[in-house]
């Protein structure tokens, strides 16, 4: 929590905004408690919110009522476009890297006129750790079939048959 404060408040005093996102409801709520005692302006969205008033907190906060948009990682993973946002925060890691990506998508959008820049706070020493170095091994084996490299090439035809035959 100690980091994030730090990042959001060096972020605000450089005019930046921010889509925050967790997997926990209940860790948004005490970031929310924090970010009020503050006086930091945001927007919230988690799963429980309704369509209506989704789309109406994704309007203000691109009109620019609130710095920052605390967003729960599943209701946020789709059809949000949040491009007045240029900074992510992943407050945890979330097993599949690709929703995570998904997410960190929402500033990323026709519109932006921005780098974005995405931090990922990790707590030294846990389960955390194990997941975003299982996040790091998916992606490599992932890229290396797929741009057909040094992993791949050590599969040839007669393994890759056996792999797809179980």
């Amino acid at each position: 929590m100690q980091a994030f404060i730090e990042i959001v408040d060096e972020l605000l005093e450089n005019g930046h905004k921010a889509l925050v996102f967790s997997q926990f409801v209940d860790h948004l709520s005490i970031v929310r408690a924090r970010l009020d005692e503050r006086g930091v302006a945001y927007q919230y969205l988690d799963g429980a919110t309704p369509v209506k008033e989704r789309q109406n907190r994704v309007h203000a906060f691109q009109a620019g009522v609130g710095d920052i948009f605390l967003i729960s990682l599943k209701a946020g993973g789709t059809g949000l476009n949040l491009t007045a946002a240029d900074y992510v925060i992943h407050l945890d890691p979330w097993w599949n890297p690709a929703v995570e990506d998904q997410a960190s998508d929402r500033a990323h959008r026709l519109g932006q006129q921005r780098p974005v820049t995405i931090y990922r706070l990790v707590t030294e020493h846990s389960i955390e750790e194990q997941i975003v170095a299982l996040h790091e091994r998916k992606r490599a084996l992932a890229d290396s079939l797929l741009e057909g490299g040094e992993m791949s090439a050590k599969l040839d035809a007669d393994a890759l048959l056996k792999l797809l035959q179980g």
